[in-house]
């Protein structure tokens, strides 16, 4: 297998190295706006129809039973369920960490304003299901919306051809307390959930990772005023190694994203073309023995390896790819950290494999993927409340503050605002 390898590129080459795979633009939002348009019109028909075109499936309930969920309770070894408990612990503490407390603040004598985080009542929870059942996408999307609070859960999720979903995703669902799965993935679950169905409600805000159709009907429901949590795509990893790197660590680690599809991107940015070659060889070893070897190898040849002996251009190459996942693997890695802008989660050192942030180590691996971890953050706890202002004056507080409010107000031509104030003063 030849990967494409740049020796300190040019900065007129980075466009080509940071550049994510794509599909045809056009022909992707017509198809989506089109099943969009299906849903919102004909509901649950339009979902089974879908769900029979692209998945296969041939479905007469779109909900789960409660049958179907205790058996899956029951299919679940022993080993995994100790192991999603861990997981779910540690996901649990790191993100009640992130639940603090407002203060009051008095900006000026007798006048009080304060932010109180107040749950979003109806979200969606999107668990890809295909290629690789994500029931650990269930953990990280449901922890936080059951901590913050949300009244209404709803989790749609594809099945297989027979119409059964994973077990340890249902499992998953049955661990917190969610009785709201639907059968439904792809395109046809974000549109049902946001203009909702007879059998699936609507949501104020949906959350989860897709392929590039579910990011895109994503976009497209946000325009029609449904809130999402991010452009959340292919997954994708890039990875800064130096001298004190272990090649096989390296490798894993790409091979570990690439493994998500065949549209997933890797990027290993090395300081030396020693380790390029090192990595190149452990590759070669490790993708022989891999399940989904097929898939690891189609992503990789469209991805991209690089030699930046400047460690600053190394970094700032980085950080325009922004990468979802960013690996620094050196023994300097936190001293190296602070050169980091852009990136949805950072692992630092040789060992902090991006796996571990995946399943267990507690920080959310729903992420901003292709670019957008310039300007988003991954989900976090707050992404499943809003924040609500509030204000006390007393009339002390008014007479304080009126002054500089009637004359703004008339600088602004806005007379009714200003009386607002004038009448109370008077």
């Amino acid at each position: 297998m030849i990967l494409k390898t740049f020796i300190n590129p040019g900065r007129e080459k980075w466009a080509e190295i940071i550049e994510r795979p794509k599909i045809n633009d056009a022909e992707l939002k017509f198809i989506v706006s089109d099943v969009l348009k299906d849903v919102k019109e004909n509901g649950d028909d339009a979902i089974k129809k879908y769900c029979l075109q692209f998945g296969k499936v041939l479905l007469e309930d779109l909900k789960v039973s409660n049958a179907e969920f205790d058996e899956a309770v029951m299919l679940v070894d022993n080993d995994l369920k100790d192991a999603i408990q861990l997981a779910k612990k540690n996901i649990e503490k790191f993100h009640a960490a992130q639940n603090l407390e407002e203060q009051k603040i008095e900006t000026t004598k007798g006048v009080l304003c304060w932010r109180k985080s107040v749950a979003i009542e109806k979200v969606g929870l999107y668990i890809p299901g295909g290629t690789a059942p994500l029931f650990s996408t269930l953990l990280m999307l449901g922890i936080p919306a059951v901590m913050a609070g949300c009244s209404e859960i709803v989790v749609c999720t594809p099945s297989d051809a027979n119409g059964k979903i994973n077990p340890v995703i249902l499992y998953v669902a049955h661990l917190l307390g969610f009785k709201k799965i639907y059968k439904v993935g792809g395109v046809q679950a974000i549109a049902a959930m946001a203009y909702g169905s007879e059998s699936i409600s609507k949501v104020y805000k949906i959350f989860g990772p897709g392929n590039q159709y579910v990011t895109c009907a994503k976009q497209m429901i946000n325009m029609d005023g449904v809130a999402i949590d991010m452009p959340a795509g292919p997954s994708e990893v890039a990875v800064y190694a130096d001298e004190s790197c272990d090649p096989s660590f390296v490798a894993s680690d790409l091979l570990s994203q690439a493994e998500h599809g065949v549209d997933s991107n890797v990027l290993l940015v090395a300081s030396s073309e020693n380790i390029i070659e090192k990595v190149k060889v452990e590759i070669s070893v490790q993708l022989k023995s891999l399940i989904r070897k097929n898939v690891a190898e189609s992503a990789l040849l469209k991805s991209n390896l690089v030699v930046m002996k400047n460690i600053d251009e190394a970094f700032c190459l980085l950080n325009e790819y922004a990468a979802e996942h960013l690996i620094i693997a050196s023994d300097n890695a936190v001293l190296l950290s602070e050169k980091v802008i852009n990136a949805g989660s950072v692992f630092l050192g040789n060992y902090s494999p991006e796996s571990a942030g995946d399943y267990a180590s507690g920080t959310n691996h729903t992420l901003p993927t292709n670019g957008y971890a310039k300007v988003y953050s991954g989900v976090s706890l707050d992404s499943f409340v809003k924040k609500i202002t509030f204000q006390q004056l007393s009339k002390e507080g008014l007479k304080n503050i009126g002054n500089a409010v009637e004359v703004m107000a008339a600088a602004e031509g806005l007379d009714a605002h200003k009386n607002a104030v004038s009448i109370r003063l008077k």
